[in-house]
Order: C-alpha cells, then structure tokens, then sequence
C-alpha cells in the first residue's frame, strides 16, 4: 500500500553506461530509505537530446520534475524562467535544510544568479588537468610536468629527443584552451561579465593574450610540441597510446586515464598558465551539468524534489559519487570526507583539480562563463581553431572569424530572450 501512495518523481538524465548504473543506485538508495517518494531516473541519451526532449516535454505538458542539463544550456534555462522553478526558492518554500555555502563556491557559481542565488543544483562537475606519462617522462629524463606553458617547448623537446612524437595534445579545445585559458588568467570571455549581467553579449576571445596563445600552438604544431586530435575527448587516444606524453583535459577523465594508458603510470597536474601574463593563477572553470526543476507539478512532488536534493548533497553520498566518477565533489564536507578516508593517498592526483579550484576566490572572469546558443557557439570555435591547425588562417584570422560569427548566434539569442 506504501508504495502505491508513494509520489513518483520522473529525473531526466544524460548518464550513460556505467554512469547510468551508478544514478540508477543513488535513486534506489534514496527510495529505500524513506516511502513518501520515489524517484524514477530516465536516460535520454546525450546532453544535447536530454535538454531538447524536456523542452519539448514541458511544451506538451509532459515534463519530468527534474532534468541534468551541461552547463552551455545554462543561459538557455534561465531564459525559460515560466518553466523552471530555481532551487533556492524551491528549498526555502518547502522548509528543507539548504545552506548555499556549503557547495565549493567555485562549482556553484556557474549556477548562480546576479544576486548569488543558486537556480539548479550542481551534480556533476569537473575541470581541465594536465595528464602526464610518467614512463615517458622518466625515459626523457624529465622529474616533473610544466607548471607553466613557458616551460612546455623545453619539456617537449626532451621527449621528442628521448623518441616521443608528440609533446601534448588537448581534449575539448575551446573548453580548454579559449574558456579556461581565460579564466586562469583573469580576462574576460564575452562582455556583460561573461554573459551573468545579461543577454546583450559580445565576445572577448580576440584580444591579444588569446591571439598569441592560440599563434603559439599554432607553431607548436610544427615541431611536435603540440598535436591537435579531435574536438572533444578523441585526442585522448593519443595520450593512451604514448605518441603524446601530456594531454590537457577534464579531470573527470581519471577513471579512463587508469584504465587506458600504455604502462599505467601517469601523473595529474595543474592546467599551465602563462607566467607572463598572471603572477597567481585563477581557478579553473567547470564543464559537466546540473539538475534543473521543471514548474507544473504537485506540492508534493516538490517536497519529494526538495528531499532528494538535500540527500544528494549529503557528504556521504557525494563522496561516493566524486570517489567513483572522478567529478568533482560538490560540498565542502564531501571532499574533507574524501580526504580523511585516504582515497587522495590511494589515487594520487584526483585533488588536483580540487585544489587547483578552490585555492583562490573565483573572479568575474573566473566564475563561469553564461552565453546564448553556446553549443552553436562552441562549434564556430572548433571550425575556426582547426583552420589554424592546418595552417589555412592566422590565429588573428581565425579568432575575429569567431567572434564575428559568434557574436550573430548572441545577438540572435538576445532578440528572442532579451
């Protein structure tokens, strides 16, 4: 009888394989220990058709309570603001414990609003790294990775000479290499701080810290320091099978880093920065998505959304995710959980990213980054930086191309959701 008066609460999600399992276990968990509610998660496949089936849902009436939504859909999702119901207001309505400052504030800051409010909750979360193979290294002669990239040519130089094709290569290069390398260096993306201020935005990356960045690569290519492997995590490939000795990517990589490269041994670094352009570094931003509310259900249902959010926030329960993904922890208290139970000892580096978060306060350039039509945006970046790469236009070129193009997509978003 419990069970048929239970309240069924529908999460969409973007998790698949072992990912998948693992949500379909914090739900179980969550259901097991209470009857009021039940929480029934729905893979619907990739983060794009997950976003797009729930704005479908909502438009027919058939919405989930709760759907996972990356973080370039974030500006997006504020947008719709009669669909979605922010978790500030839906914690502070239905009277359960919440206290914002208990998330790391560099995680949630890239979901919050103007006036620091948190709209969803961050779930899964994760920031770039420097990957490297310590056999190559050791083999070269080489004891620790570049902290700076004024330190890479010298690095890969010496691996080239000990036989290594390929100092390093990059995973999601705009992520990487234009969002965040803003980021580390505190300058600005886009104008309207980054896109929190509003929706009439227009792009920074052509400035020149990013041109010369970007040249630099581009005449990286030429001599092996750098080699370019694909839009996403493709190039990942290349960091497994030793032709490159250092990969820039997502933390969240840890566990196929493990499992995937040649030999086994690898370290974690910090993502480099330029020494000549910032003395102290700042904090990375993250990729990965949140869990957003949909407006349109029962009191109930949102008691049951309210409760499950306050569990899933537990240390317990976020140690274990952040210990079993690599994601990063989203609460102070699961990380200080993780650490007294030795799993940094254990797995040396999977801090790394942590530290290289949390070790100073977020900036208006640091924060996160909230463009319109980003998805479309980040596509323009990949097709002009790969014209760079194969040598058909400057960084300068490829850059204002960007812009340019991009600055459309913005407008466009602007006109619709201004």
């Amino acid at each position: 009888m419990q069970a048929q008066a239970a309240t069924e609460i529908q999460w969409w999600h973007a998790m698949g394989g072992s990912l998948g399992k693992k949500v379909d276990q914090i739900a179980a968990d969550f259901n097991k220990s209470q009857n009021k509610y039940v929480i029934k998660p729905v893979y619907k496949g990739n983060y794009s058709d997950t976003m797009t089936a729930a704005i479908a849902a909502f438009r027919a009436h058939k919405q989930p309570a709760i759907v996972q939504v990356y973080e370039v859909g974030t500006a997006t999702m504020m947008a719709a603001k009669k669909a979605i119901y922010p978790v500030y207001k839906l914690m502070r309505n239905t009277h359960e414990p919440f206290n914002p400052n208990a998330y790391l504030a560099a995680v949630t800051s890239y979901y919050t609003d103007s006036h620091n409010h948190m709209l969803s909750l961050p779930f899964n979360s994760s920031t770039p790294v420097l990957y490297y193979n310590k056999t190559l290294f050791k083999k070269a002669g080489i004891k620790n990775p570049p902290k700076t990239w004024e330190q890479m040519p010298a690095v890969a130089k010496k691996l080239r000479e000990a036989g290594v094709k390929c100092g390093f290569t990059t995973g999601w290069q705009s992520w990487v290499q234009l969002e965040n390398f803003a980021a580390r260096h505190n300058l600005p993306f886009a104008s309207e701080d980054d896109g929190f201020a509003g929706t009439n935005v227009k792009l920074l990356f052509n400035t020149k810290p990013f041109i010369k960045h970007i040249s630099t690569l581009a005449k990286w290519t030429k001599n092996g320091t750098f080699t370019y492997g694909g839009r996403r995590s493709d190039a990942a490939q290349l960091f497994y099978s030793g032709r490159c000795a250092m990969y820039t990517g997502s933390s969240a990589s840890y566990a196929g880093v493990k499992a995937n490269i040649k030999g086994g041994k690898f370290g974690v670094s910090q993502l480099p920065y330029w020494k000549s352009l910032i003395h102290r570094p700042q904090n990375t931003i993250i990729g990965g998505a949140s869990l957003w509310v949909l407006r349109g259900k029962s009191a109930a249902t949102y008691k049951g959304v309210a409760e499950f959010f306050h569990y899933l926030s537990s240390a317990k329960v976020q140690a274990d995710w952040h210990q079993f993904t690599g994601y990063l922890p989203i609460t102070k208290a699961a990380y200080k959980l993780t650490r007294e139970e030795g799993f940094y000892k254990r797995n040396p580096g999977t801090d790394v990213a942590i530290k290289q978060m949390i070790s100073v306060k977020p900036t208006v350039n640091s924060k996160g980054l909230r463009l319109g039509n980003f998805p479309q945006i980040r596509d323009v970046i990949n097709s002009e930086l790969e014209n760079v790469w194969s040598g058909k236009e400057t960084a300068k070129q490829a850059l204002d191309n960007a812009v340019k193009r991009g600055d459309k997509l913005l407008a466009q978003f602007h006109q619709m959701n201004g």
